[in-house]
């Protein structure tokens, strides 16, 4: 578990220099996407999303942090420096197989301590080109030691979706935040030029929807209630800005127009979140492997923290293996909130559910309707294959429903009872 950030100077990224280039193919393969949820994805820390300040303007802004970086000195009381290609390519869809543009930027940082936490927080400007929908690839790659990762964003400005009209940002600084998954009770200042001096409709949800079933059950996936629970309105200022309070738990949708659905969602999901930091975080997720009596056991223990290695140290045997296994699980709890949070939060996804049993994908192929996600080898008939439908709701784009299939019953025990005895499978 990596826990919060510390909290830690903030490194504005200043001149960059750049290499743009034009249509070309891209710089790997588009077919089989597992990298975007593996090993590789989590060792640099990337996080990035667009903001349209005008309806054919975008900005790229992009966040990494220091300590996923290799620093390196010439000797001689020289100081450290990283170096990080950092490119967008921009497809016309969720297959990634027309590329319309590209472009790469190559950021410099230089430290006396390369054992220092920082952001750097930088922007690139997106070229033009004639769709208005398309999508972008991110990669940051760390010359000084090799290693990349990749994020995929949905542009939209076709005004039929707003999500990208809006950029929250900082209190403090006025910096961009790069997840509209917010830690509440707080106030959060949004800029949203295109829509100054405009009135902007907002609703706010409280709901708990339940887990999502296993694999292979037939009862339907949690659905969302578009019944708001209440309603309220903002005014945005001259400069194209205005402060929103939002408080711990729940969503707010905001609209600039009554007559559509389309808007922009900020989501509340508590204190700990993304992280796996208290005791009680550590329980919800264990429903998936434990039967009812032991969750009722567990969830209702004076001390949830001591119940929870109980279970695991009960699971595993010996301490050692314990400590493995509530490693690697509650790493997964983590990666799923990091890739797959919706409304609710990833490891409550059905996709995070499938992520947390079985691990990362063989491979992973995307359509515009979902994702289909092999484990195994491909054709063979021992491998696991689960198909992701994309669910067409106004809140998030993020939000796949897995199409469960009763053959997968004793693929899910058997990794479930692997759990349950301390060893870690991958599929």
């Amino acid at each position: 578990m990596k826990g919060p950030w510390p909290i830690v100077a903030l490194l504005a990224i200043g001149p960059l220099s750049w290499q743009c280039h034009g249509t070309r193919p891209p710089i790997r393969t588009p077919d089989n996407m597992a990298y975007l949820y593996g090993q590789e994805a989590s060792s640099i820390d990337l996080r990035a999303r667009v903001y349209n300040g005008t309806s054919d303007h975008g900005t790229i802004y992009f966040k990494l942090r220091t300590r996923d970086l290799l620093y390196k000195s010439e000797g001689d009381g020289a100081p450290f420096r990283a170096r990080v290609d950092l490119r967008y390519e921009a497809f016309a869809d969720r297959d990634m197989k027309q590329l319309l543009d590209s472009m790469s930027t190559f950021v410099k940082d230089s430290s006396e301590d390369p054992r220092q936490d920082k952001e750097l927080i930088g922007s690139m400007e997106m070229q033009r080109n004639d769709r208005r929908t398309f999508f972008l690839k991110i990669t940051a790659t760390d010359l000084n030691r090799g290693a990349s990762t990749a994020l995929l964003l949905n542009v939209d400005r076709s005004g039929e979706r707003v999500r990208n009209d809006f950029l929250p940002m900082r209190m403090d600084n006025g910096l961009p935040l790069f997840d509209d998954h917010l830690a509440g009770p707080d106030t959060i200042r949004i800029r949203c030029e295109q829509y100054a001096g405009w009135t902007l409709y907002g609703a706010y949800y409280d709901q708990d929807m339940r887990l999502p079933a296993p694999v292979f059950a037939t009862q339907p996936p949690p659905t969302i209630d578009r019944a708001p629970d209440s309603t309220f309105t903002m005014q945005v200022d001259a400069d194209g800005t205005f402060l929103l309070p939002y408080g711990e738990r729940g969503f707010i949708h905001l609209r600039p127009d009554t007559a559509h659905e389309a808007g922009y969602t900020l989501f509340m999901l508590g204190p700990g979140y993304p992280y796996v930091a208290a005791g009680t975080d550590m329980v919800r997720p264990l429903r998936y492997i434990t039967s009812l009596q032991e969750y009722d056991r567990i969830s209702t223990a004076k001390e949830p923290r001591k119940a929870v290695e109980e279970f695991w140290l009960d699971a595993a045997g010996d301490r050692e293996r314990a400590r493995q296994a509530i490693g690697a699980y509650y790493e997964r709890v983590e990666n799923a909130n990091r890739y797959f949070t919706s409304v609710v939060e990833g490891w409550r996804t059905d996709r995070g559910l499938v992520h947390i049993i079985f691990g990362t994908p063989t491979a992973i192929y995307r359509n515009p309707k979902g994702e289909r996600w092999t484990y195994g080898e491909e054709n063979n008939l021992m491998s696991l294959t689960f198909d992701f439908e994309r669910r067409d709701e106004p809140f998030s784009d993020n939000d796949m429903v897995l199409h469960r299939d009763p053959t997968l019953k004793g693929a899910w025990y058997r990794n479930v009872e692997s759990w349950r005895n301390g060893r870690v499978l991958q599929n």
